[in-house]
């Protein structure tokens, strides 16, 4: 008997769409991969045109060189032969990243922050209720009121009363202040494993989401390896590790700085990391240890997790590896927190740092 067999699927080119949209497709994705840069991206694309023929007779790699230039995705106007991106092209990425990761999401209204309040809100609920002492008649449902008239009274002599006003529910919309951390400690990239890029993505698709979706949201992206700093939504896709320890302590004491400043009652921490704090900075000199947790070090970054506690900010802790000795270390910190935790792998962390966003933004923290 004959067995099957298998090869690697590659899908065909989506006829819905020109050569032009079809390889751009490819190489915003290169360009997450590449951290933006331009040259690698087309050197690694034309590499792959020659392995998996991209392009056709009529429609070349020049040609769509030229046309990345020509639509604003790329730029060499400097005279020193270095091709960029652009601002496009940065939104372009963060948007496919968002396409990505939270595809099915549906269009809701002004996508605004939900919470279980209701009266003189914000937003149009979808319940009646009846009317009471000091509601406007701006709330007044006209349609479902003259329903209830007929069926309280008949259809003869109309009458309308109190009793048969319906209120339609609004409810209040809420602010929530996110800070997003993420670890780019030279772990990152060890063992051959590429956890820097997925999270470049998630933090992408986080930042076009709330722009576009949430937008009276707000979310601080900070970094993290030996220090702490804080980045812009346009860095995102130049985001590259470094030859970093895990200086987990500056990077919350960063996140609880940027929080104190932000006016809205709900405020959250979300940290995306592989490993444990192995780095503190004393002064102008680092402490640094990588064998095991160190007490100095696992005791301060204990006690800022408390801190967080004591003002009512969560710390969501999304750990992208599988060591049950560093899933300890996230129980302990979780649960001096009061905050959540989530093991993941590289593929599902999109998924779960959006649900917990939703989740979180429909309650008061």
């Amino acid at each position: 008997m004959i067995g099957y067999r298998f090869t690697e699927f590659i899908p065909d080119k989506d006829p819905q769409k020109s050569a032009f949209e079809n390889l751009l497709q490819v190489f915003i994705q290169l360009l997450t991969i590449t951290s933006g840069n331009a040259s690698e991206a087309l050197s690694w694309l034309t590499n792959l045109d020659r392995q998996y023929n991209l392009t056709s007779p009529d429609y070349g790699m020049g040609d769509f060189i030229d046309d990345l230039k020509s639509k604003g995705y790329i730029t060499d106007e400097e005279g020193k032969g270095e091709i960029r991106i652009t601002p496009k092209s940065e939104q372009s990425i963060r948007k496919s990243a968002l396409e990505e990761i939270f595809g099915k999401l549906k269009k809701s209204g002004k996508g605004n922050h939900h919470t279980p309040h209701s009266g003189q809100g914000d937003e149009i609920g979808s319940d009646f209720r009846e009317f009471q002492f000091g509601d406007s008649p701006e709330q007044i449902e006209l349609t479902e009121s003259l329903r209830n008239a007929q069926i309280n009274h008949g259809f003869g002599d109309f009458m309308l009363t109190e009793s048969d006003l319906s209120i339609r529910e609004r409810e209040f919309k809420s602010q929530t202040s996110t800070v997003l951390m993420i670890d780019i400690s030279h772990s990152m990239i060890l063992y051959g494993e590429d956890r820097i890029t997925p999270a470049k993505k998630v933090a992408m698709a986080l930042a076009e989401l709330i722009t576009k979706k949430y937008p009276k949201d707000t979310l601080d992206i900070i970094v993290f390896g030996n220090d702490a700093w804080q980045i812009e939504i346009k860095d995102l896709p130049y985001l590259n590790v470094g030859p970093y320890h895990t200086n987990t302590v500056a990077g919350l004491e960063l996140a609880m700085d940027l929080l104190r400043r932000r006016k809205n009652k709900n405020k959250q921490i979300f940290m995306i990391t592989d490993g444990k704090p192995t780095c503190l900075k004393q002064g102008i000199k680092y402490y640094k240890n990588s064998f095991g947790l160190d007490p100095k070090i696992l005791n301060k970054t204990l006690n800022l997790a408390a801190q967080c506690r004591r003002i009512n900010v969560p710390i969501t802790t999304f750990m992208i590896a599988s060591d049950p000795y560093l899933k300890q270390f996230v129980r302990e910190f979780t649960q001096v927190n009061n905050g959540n935790a989530y093991y993941s792998s590289l593929k599902g962390l999109g998924n779960l740092i959006f649900e917990d966003y939703k989740r979180n933004r429909r309650k008061n923290l």
